[in-house]
């Protein structure tokens, strides 16, 4: 049994569907460090928060429309039974601000985070701003519910937190720590099909392998990701000028 340690960060998951979670991360690194206590887990049944016998959490919404939505009084009283946890409540939805490395970063950095996961067509308003809920995406797309983004989210700033990543150099050199997508990456047999592995990275001369990965990364990023190279030019034009 590993020993425990003082908890550094805490993931609190409002859902319909506990059972859900920890998923993929009770396993591999992000299961260790929870085991260990470098990450806590709270679970919280929204449905437990229903005043009625069929525990009900949903309503038609006003003004017509297809599917239900999730009534405010009770994901309110849901929220409340966590208030005192810490962090920012982020309640996550296709219409939120995107989830990048800085935001992730940000995240890690606290003491934790309140994940509220709708269902059915979403949450009514009125709760979002009296608790000034943050909305966040992970991205331009439809999932069936809140607990695969929270999980992808969790993903991502659990494995900053102190102790969970073995190699910290690995961590820095990955895509969008730098602002730029990773460089490929190349391992044994020297040639694989016919293919060989780039000579520079078997030359052993490690300052013409950084800048053949620097040149590899800007090239990657320049093609797939226009967006990406156009703020990292922004970014490497500042960082020259001081500023």
């Amino acid at each position: 049994m590993l020993d425990k340690v003082a908890a550094s960060w805490k993931a609190t998951v409002l859902t319909l569907h506990p059972d859900m979670f920890p998923g993929s991360l009770g396993l591999s690194l992000a299961g260790r460090a929870l085991e260990k206590g470098t990450w806590e887990l709270e679970k919280v049944d929204i449905r437990d928060f229903a005043d009625d016998k069929h525990r009900t959490v949903d309503a038609i919404p006003f003004g017509g429309g297809a599917g239900l939505v999730m009534r405010p009084d009770v994901v309110d009283a849901a929220l409340n039974s966590v208030a005192d946890n810490g962090g920012p409540v982020i309640y996550l939805s296709p219409r939120g601000r995107l989830l990048d490395q800085d935001l992730v970063k940000e995240l890690a950095a606290g003491p934790g985070v309140t994940l509220l996961c709708g269902r059915y067509e979403g949450i009514d308003q009125r709760v979002l701003e009296a608790r000034e809920v943050i909305e966040v995406s992970v991205g331009d797309y439809i999932l069936s519910g809140g607990e695969p983004a929270a999980l992808i989210l969790m993903d991502a700033v659990i494995r900053l937190l102190p102790g969970v990543m073995g190699n910290r150099e690995s961590a820095d050199e990955e895509s969008f720590e730098l602002g730029l997508l990773e460089y490929p990456l190349y391992t044994r047999p020297a040639e694989w099909q016919g293919r060989q592995v780039p000579e520079v990275l078997t030359s052993g001369h490690h300052e013409k392998i950084k800048q053949w990965r620097q040149e590899q990364a800007e090239e990657i990023t320049r093609e797939r990701r226009p967006d990406l190279w156009a703020e990292y030019l922004v970014k490497r034009n500042d960082t020259k000028l001081g500023r």
